[in-house]
C-alpha cells in the first residue's frame, strides 16, 4: 500500500509499515531510546530498541505505522488487540523530529483504528523516566492505572489507559 498522506503537516507522512520498513523503524528505536539506554536493564532495553526482525514480527501481529520526512522513518507506533483493547506496545519519534505533533499523529492513527475495530480502550505501558512521552499520552487522553506489568526486565513500568469513543 503506498503511504499515503494522512498528516497535518504537509512535510511527513503517516502509512502502515511493511516488511521492507523494518530495519528503517530498529535503526529509529535505537536511536529514539538511545539516550535512555542506561536508565533501562540491558534486557529492557533490548526488549524496547527491538530489532528488525522483531519488527517483521510485529508486523504479522498487527498494524505498524510509520512518519515519514522525506525517505527517512522519523516516527514510529505499533499496536496489538488484546481482547477488547488495543494495547500500544512500541510508540518513537527520532530525538531529531520531535516537537512536531509526530507523535499524536501517529497516536491518534492507533486511537482511529481503535475505534473503527470497536474497541472499548487503548492501553500502553511506559517508564516512568520517559517523562516526553507521558506529557504527551496525558496530553492526549491517557490516564495511569493500578495495573500491570510493573516492570520489564527489572525496568520499572507503570499502566496507562484512554477510554475510547464508539462510533455510532
Amino acid at each position: 500500500m503506498p503511504c499515503e498522506n494522512l498528516a497535518p503537516e504537509p512535510a511527513i507522512r503517516i502509512c502502515l509499515a511493511t516488511a521492507t520498513d523494518a530495519s528503517g523503524i530498529a535503526s529509529l528505536l535505537a536511536d529514539s531510546f538511545g539516550e535512555y539506554r542506561l536508565l533501562y536493564t540491558l534486557e529492557g532495553f533490548e526488549a524496547t530498541a527491538i530489532s528488525a526482525a522483531e519488527v517483521a514480527d510485529r508486523l504479522k501481529e498487527g498494524p505498524l505505522w510509520i512518519a515519514m520526512r522525506g525517505t527517512v522513518i522519523v516516527g514510529t507506533v505499533s499496536v496489538v488487540r488484546k481482547s477488547d483493547s488495543l494495547y500500544v506496545r512500541g510508540m518513537a519519534v527520532h530525538p531529531n523530529a520531535r516537537g512536531r505533533q509526530i507523535g499524536e499523529q501517529l497516536m491518534e492513527q492507533a486511537e482511529h483504528y481503535g475505534v473503527r475495530q470497536g474497541l472499548r480502550r487503548l492501553f500502553l505501558s511506559t517508564t516512568p523516566f520517559l517523562d516526553r512521552a507521558i506529557s504527551l499520552y496525558e496530553k492526549i487522553g491517557f490516564r495511569r492505572i493500578d495495573s500491570g506489568p510493573h516492570d520489564l526486565f527489572g525496568t520499572p513500568l507503570f499502566t496507562m489507559e484512554k477510554i475510547l469513543s464508539v462510533e455510532p
